[in-house]
Order: structure tokens, then C-alpha cells, then sequence
């Protein structure tokens, strides 16, 4: 029995509506980031839900033959890899596009159009088996963005960003587990009209909270500005002099550090508070970035094999929100991990470069800096260099 007109009505407003935002919203961040992996997943994440939208139609599932929905379907479940890859991207600063990703993209997607142009309505032993495995792969995926998620938010020291993603991860493995639970108990998998009028609904709600913290926030305090800003280059900041106490610093994009005024957002419209309020923050941000500065070069704290933006603070005594909040605002940095990484890498640096000390073992001067392991020092350490520990050494100690 076809839907009433008015529950169809609405329900393709809000197609239409949520396929012109995820089309914005694609293409504003393909025109402002288009090299930048995180932008590039979500352009990809954006455009397969218009897929999606478009294929989850009622009209079009109670209409179109399953095998001439094999396409939509295909890109509708290839969304949950996107997904992961999404979270992954914008958790990870550092975060590459890989040719698995793509390859796991379209293994699923082959599989969808398998069961759907072959496996419908087929009686072989195999069937249960495929379509099992495409029921599957929405809920693996959830739970594996869902851990990438979970991997990297402690190291993020953008606080807005946090917040944003918090709430895509969240509403996303939800939504994602209603969603599989409500085609599973549909007849054939096919939505009935108001539940499809919810799910449109549902979308268009997440899509455009997310489209709504963009313009309001500005993407660069979601993705970085340019490619190499995740890790900073590894270089370590140096301290702001006690004369610089309205200034802090940023990254720019040649990895040096350009001052900025360090007055918060008021209210979001980037105006300054009183005047007493701002220098009373002022003092006691440099305070803490002085004992900060001590504890890192003086004490050496990055040696710390484990040590957090939680551990810091408590040696600090201060909340962690205030240490997450100077490493990010004052010293340019939005991710723990490349701020320790940069003391780490000074330090190994000069021991390479060390003619008295050329007999020790890069190993051993990693380990020794703070690395755990020999792979993520290389990988840091020619992320920054453009040169392995061995090359490094070699060209210094000959120009030396």
C-alpha cells in the first residue's frame, strides 16, 4: 500500500533538503582543503550519503527490481567503510589515505552488489552466508570507527574539535546500529514510510550540527592548515619571553611560529573580554607555561615512556583542561603526542649530531628520548628531517 501523500511530501523535503547540505558541505571542504586527507574522507563520507539518500527513497525500494538497486545499495553499505576511514582521518592528524581503505571500500561494496544481483532470492547453501556477512559489516565497522575514535581523543588539544567529534562518533555507531536493526526486522529490508521519514530526519539533524560547527567554528579548528601542521614538524617551541605576555604563538606552514593575540573568542564573535579578566589570564597562563617549559627541559618529563596530557597535568597540579588549552593556544600545537614528539626529536637530534657520542646506538638514543620502539622514532624522526637517524648522523658528523 503506497504511502500517504503527505508523509511522501515530507519525507522528500527532507531528501531534498539534506542532499543540497551534504552537497555544501562536500564541496566546501574539496574547495578549502583538497589535499588534506581528512577533508578528502569526508568529501567521499558526504557524497556516498547522497547515494544512500537517494537510493533509500521509498517510492524507488518498493518500485525498482533489488538487482537495479545494486549500485545504490552497493554505495549504501560501502558507506559504513567510509565511515571508519572518516573517523580515522579526523581523529589522526597525521592520518594517510591507503590503498587498503580502498580496497575495503569496494569488497564491500562488491559484496552488496553480489547479493543483490545474484544472491536474491537464490536457494544456494552460500547465500546465507554472503548476505550474513553484509548484515555484518555496518556493525564491524561502527565498532571500529568507534575505537579509532577512542585511540586518539586524548591527544587532541583542540577543545572544540574534541566536542564535534564526540558527537559524530556517538550519534554516528548509533545511528548506524538503529538503522541495521530496523532493516532487519523490515519486511525484505525495506523501510516502512515513517521510519524512512525518520532515518531522512535523523540524517539531516547530524549533518547539519556538523555543518552548523563548521561555519560557526572555521575549518582550520577542525583539520589542520596544511599538511605538515599535525606533527609541527617535530620541532619543540621554544618558551614566550616574559615581554610577550599578550602574545602567543601558532605554526604557520613553513613549521615556523608566527605570533597571534592570545585573547579568547567571547562569545564566539572573537571579541575580547575586560581588560582585568585578560591579563589576570595572562599571568597565570605564563606561570604554567613557565613550570611547563622547566619540567621539559630542566627535568626532561618527555623521557616518560607513558606520559599523557593527564599525567602532565597532574605534575603540574593544574586541570588538564588549562594544560590542553596552553599546549593548543599558546604554543600552536593540536595534538599531545607531536608536542612531546618535538622535545623527544630535539633531543635525539643532537645526540646524532654529536661526534663524542657517535658510538651509541640509534636504538638506544630512542629509547632514551622517550620512544618506545624503533619504528615510530624513524617514522617521526623522517617526518620531520626528511632524512632517517643513520642519514642524519652521517651528514652531521661529516659537515662537522
Amino acid at each position: 500500500m503506497p504511502d500517504p501523500l503527505p508523509l511522501t511530501v515530507v519525507d522528500a523535503a527532507l531528501r531534498g533538503t539534506l542532499l543540497a547540505l551534504l552537497l555544501l558541505l562536500a564541496g566546501a571542504l574539496w574547495r578549502d582543503r583538497p589535499r588534506l586527507p581528512a577533508a578528502q574522507a569526508a568529501t567521499a563520507f558526504c557524497l556516498g550519503l547522497c547515494v544512500q539518500v537517494i537510493g533509500g527513497t521509498p517510492l524507488l525500494e518498493d518500485r525498482l527490481p533489488l538487482a537495479w538497486q545494486a549500485p545504490l545499495i552497493a554505495v549504501a553499505v560501502g558507506n559504513a567503510v567510509l565511515f571508519w576511514v572518516f573517523v580515522q582521518a579526523l581523529f589522526d592528524d597525521d592520518f594517510v589515505l591507503r590503498p587498503v581503505h580502498g580496497l575495503a571500500w569496494a569488497s564491500v561494496a562488491a559484496l552488496a552488489g553480489f547479493n543483490c544481483t545474484v544472491m536474491a532470492g537464490s536457494a544456494s547453501l552460500l547465500a546465507p552466508v554472503t548476505w550474513g556477512l553484509q548484515r555484518a559489516v555496518p556493525l564491524v565497522f561502527a565498532v571500529l570507527a568507534a575505537v579509532a575514535a577512542a585511540a586518539h581523543w586524548r591527544a587532541d588539544l583542540v577543545d572544540a574539535r574534541r566536542r564535534l567529534r564526540a558527537f559524530v562518533v556517538v550519534t554516528g555507531v548509533a545511528y548506524t546500529v538503529v538503522m541495521l536493526m530496523a532493516r532487519l526486522a523490515a519486511p525484505r529490508g525495506q523501510l516502512s514510510g515513517l521510519a524512512s521519514l525518520l532515518d531522512s530526519a535523523a540524517l539531516l539533524m547530524m549533518v547539519s550540527v556538523v555543518a552548523g560547527h563548521l561555519m560557526r567554528l572555521g575549518n582550520s579548528a577542525l583539520f589542520p592548515s596544511s599538511l605538515g601542521q599535525g606533527a609541527m614538524g617535530g620541532v619543540a617551541p621554544a618558551p614566550v619571553q616574559s615581554g610577550e605576555p599578550a602574545q602567543h604563538r601558532r605554526c604557520d606552514q613553513a613549521g615556523g611560529f608566527t605570533p597571534i593575540p592570545t585573547f579568547p573568542l567571547a562569545g564566539g564573535r572573537g571579541q575580547p573580554p575586560a581588560t582585568a579578566p585578560v591579563a589576570a589570564d595572562d599571568r597565570q597562563a605564563d606561570a604554567l607555561q613557565q613550570a611547563l617549559r622547566r619540567l621539559m627541559t630542566e627535568q626532561h618529563a618527555y623521557r616518560t615512556e607513558d606520559l599523557s596530557i593527564t599525567s602532565l597535568a597532574a605534575q603540574l597540579k593544574v586541570p588538564e583542561y588549562r594544560l590542553r588549552r596552553l599546549i593548543n593556544q599558546r604554543l600552536g600545537h593540536r595534538n599531545f603526542n607531536a608536542f612531546v614528539n618535538g622535545y623527544r626529536l630535539d633531543e635525539a637530534r643532537a645526540v646524532l649530531a654529536d661526534p663524542q657520542r657517535r658510538h651509541l646506538p640509534v636504538l638506544g638514543i630512542a629509547l632514551d628520548a622517550g620512544f618506545q620502539s624503533i619504528g615510530p622514532f624513524n617514522r617521526a624522526f623522517k617526518a620531520a628531517t626528511g632524512r632517517t637517524p643513520t642519514e642524519y648522523r652521517r651528514d652531521k658528523l661529516a659537515d662537522s
